[in-house]
């Protein structure tokens, strides 16, 4: 079960809190990875990370040195993260924006 604190806060019916996602594998965390992650946290208030799972990274030919679980662990620690999901797919981005109300997507190069 995925709980989520409800920050929003409403004007009319247009919704002033933006939900912000982004997508990695984020082994062997680095500034480079927290530098994305506070940029990301900048464009909204609320940041969702689609984190890789084991059996995902396999799929597209990733070997993570870390597990799901301490990776997950290792992003839930970090200020600038909400909300750490699993990424099982390739197709399930349009879910996820559509789940999580999603308003910016950041994908890195």
């Amino acid at each position: 079960m995925i709980l989520m604190i409800d920050k929003t806060i409403k004007k009319g019916e247009e919704n002033i809190m933006k939900n912000v996602l982004t997508y990695g594998t984020f082994d062997l965390l680095h500034y480079g990875h927290i530098r994305l992650l506070k940029r990301a946290k900048e464009l909204g208030d609320y940041l969702i990370v689609a984190l890789s799972t084991d059996e995902f990274n396999k799929i597209k030919g990733k070997k993570a040195y870390n597990d799901f679980k301490t990776r997950k662990e290792m992003l839930e620690a970090i200020r600038y993260v909400d909300l750490v999901i699993p990424e099982n797919s390739w197709t399930q981005k349009i879910e996820d924006i559509k789940k999580y109300k999603v308003d910016i997507t950041v994908m890195r190069k």
